[in-house]
């Protein structure tokens, strides 16, 4: 890009080619309408689900685990996607004997495992989290979170959206909220919530790497750090299941773990099911994330350090990921409305998931 604006002889070719090309976009992500239902119709075939199985938590409120060891973090680490960074695809282990990318797949395995060896040895970088489980009810497609088992006093809500799309095969439209029970019912409900990073020291690390002109581990240390985040999410989740009580039972190689083979989701803000990032700052103040762990939200709600997750915990047997797809203009104002937000604000945030056109 930068050789082709440089160019006296490219630049007029590759400005009209891209000028084009982004008119294409637009007029596809324009043309690509779904139809939905509305969300009085969505809620109408909302999945009639049963909460009998409702396990209590060993404990409510948060608890935080500082300077968790990474040796125990390192036995949960999913390596397929370590393979991705460096352009790899792949599973492992199988992708170490691909016929192609083998060879060089395992001079990354052996570099990997050497410098997180340091990594460990040397503690050069740190894991912090905080979780907790919290008395939950649902209204609607909001979840109120209570200040004790009496649920009298709502300590904060998060709030879900719908699945729209039309279903002429009879399934449901899954809100998350649906996992809980409803308030009507009474019943003693749970959900969890969690943050986890491991990228206190990081960027100290990275830059001392980058001062030595080496930037093939700098790449490596941050690759590292994230499976490192992702391994703590996993490992905490499990964590968080034994002492939510289904979980105690649970038999599962370190591979099913990985592979998600438990009862229970643990589904992030911004993520298919929840895509309203804006619900990470009702986490944050949850569980008071930034003074337990470090972890700072940007104005656009990224987090940082970057090496982290956070998420809900949701233990209802039927609980599983999906996606909400897009959204009416009728269930955005109604979000609007829930959360107390201008309609314009959780368009602009909702962007990608519009089925229409703000403002026309």
């Amino acid at each position: 890009v930068a050789s082709s604006l440089l160019s006296a002889e490219q630049k007029p070719a590759f400005v009209k080619q891209l000028r084009a090309d982004y008119e294409k976009l637009r007029q596809q992500h324009g043309s690509q309408q779904v139809k939905l239902l509305s969300i009085e119709q969505a809620r109408a075939n909302a999945p009639k689900l049963t909460y009998t199985d409702l396990p209590k938590p060993a404990f409510t409120g948060s608890r935080v685990l500082d300077d968790f060891p990474l040796a125990t973090l390192r036995e949960f680490i999913d390596w397929s996607p370590f393979f991705h960074t460096w352009e790899l695809r792949g599973v492992y282990p199988k992708i170490l004997q691909h016929e192609k990318y083998g060879e060089e797949a395992t001079k990354l395995f052996n570099d990997a495992q050497k410098l997180l060896d340091e990594i460990i040895a040397k503690k050069l970088i740190r894991a912090t989290a905080v979780y907790g489980f919290f008395p939950a009810h649902r209204v609607g497609e909001d979840v109120e979170i209570y200040t004790d088992e009496s649920r009298t006093k709502t300590l904060t809500k998060f709030h879900f959206l719908r699945q729209q799309m039309e279903k002429g095969d009879g399934s449901p439209n899954w809100s998350l909220a649906d996992f809980i029970a409803p308030k009507t019912s009474q019943l003693p409900d749970h959900i969890g919530a969690f943050a986890v990073t491991t990228g206190h020291g990081l960027d100290e690390l990275v830059k001392k790497f980058k001062a030595d002109h080496d930037d093939y581990n700098a790449i490596m240390a941050e690759a590292l750090a994230d499976r490192l985040a992702e391994a703590f999410a996993e490992y905490l989740h499990k964590q968080a299941r034994e002492e939510w009580g289904y979980g105690r039972t649970e038999k599962l190689s370190t591979d099913q773990i990985i592979d998600e083979a438990y009862r229970g989701i643990r589904p992030a803000a911004g993520y298919p099911a929840c895509p309203d990032h804006t619900e990470k700052g009702t986490l944050w103040q949850l569980l008071d994330v930034e003074k337990s762990t470090g972890i700072q939200i940007t104005e656009s709600f990224a987090m940082w350090p970057g090496s982290s997750v956070s998420g809900l915990y949701f233990a209802h047997p039927e609980s599983k990921y999906f996606a909400v797809g897009k959204l009416a203009q009728d269930q955005v104002a109604d979000l609007a409305q829930r959360k107390g937000k201008p309609l314009v604000e959780m368009e602009r945030w909702l962007g990608p998931w519009l089925n229409y056109n703000p403002g026309a």
